[in-house]
């Protein structure tokens, strides 16, 4: 067991490879420097393991991530990035001195936590699938949905760096804003989104995936990978 596992305050992660807001978490704490032990909740194991009594005790709403850290235990990615922003002081900083800076990422950083990534997620897409008894149509459909409602999501986030992004969403700095935009674009090429109708945000995210600690928060980086 490694010295950090050991602490009297250990940082673990609850986390599955592929979850978006997971991910957001996971570049986070690469950001900051921060090691953590990483649990994996599988979200498809035996109708998923965040359904278990055992998990529901840490997480009651049943959703990933889950971080245990300085002897809390916090729930939501924006909430748990915050909190690592206002309480670590090691790493990159995710928010910027400036209040209009500030506004901007957390608004950027909503329309997609709030408005693009909660309508395609797990539990949307299994309760639209569950009114499909074929599995081509439930394919038919899950893939129509999201492709939906990211592609228009994405036509207004567009829009939006148009004027506020530099190298990264907001200027040239990283940003809160950025650890939610490389998982959406993401899940947008798992739902067949044409990314060339969006210049910037695969700019953005070219360059973002290319920094280490987004390289350490990738999917196919996490021991869950599948």
């Amino acid at each position: 067991m490694s010295a950090a596992k050991k602490q009297k305050h250990s940082t673990i992660l609850y986390s599955y490879w592929r979850s978006s807001c997971s991910w957001r978490v996971r570049i986070a704490l690469a950001l900051k420097e921060i090691p953590y032990e990483y649990v994996a909740i599988h979200l498809l194991t035996d109708g998923g393991i965040q359904h278990s009594d055992d998990y529901k005790l840490k997480n009651p709403s049943r959703e990933l991530p889950t971080l245990e850290i300085d002897g809390n235990r916090l729930a939501q990615s924006i909430p748990i990035i915050e909190y690592l922003e206002e309480t670590k002081t090691s790493g990159a900083r995710l928010l910027s001195d400036d209040s209009m800076e500030r506004a901007t990422a957390r608004r950027i950083a909503e329309m997609i936590a709030s408005n693009i990534q909660p309508v395609q997620n797990l539990r949307v897409l299994q309760y639209l699938m569950a009114k499909y008894d074929d599995p081509a149509e439930k394919t038919k459909e899950k893939l129509a949905w999201g492709h939906h409602w990211i592609e228009q999501g994405f036509v207004a986030l567009e829009q939006v760096l148009a004027t506020t992004a530099g190298t990264y969403c907001v200027g040239d700095q990283v940003s809160l804003a950025d650890l939610c935009l490389v998982p959406q674009v993401y899940n947008a090429r798992r739902f067949k989104v044409d990314m060339s109708q969006f210049p910037i945000i695969t700019k953005i995210d070219a360059t973002l995936s290319a920094l280490p600690a987004f390289v350490a928060a990738h999917p196919s980086a996490q021991p869950d990978a599948q």
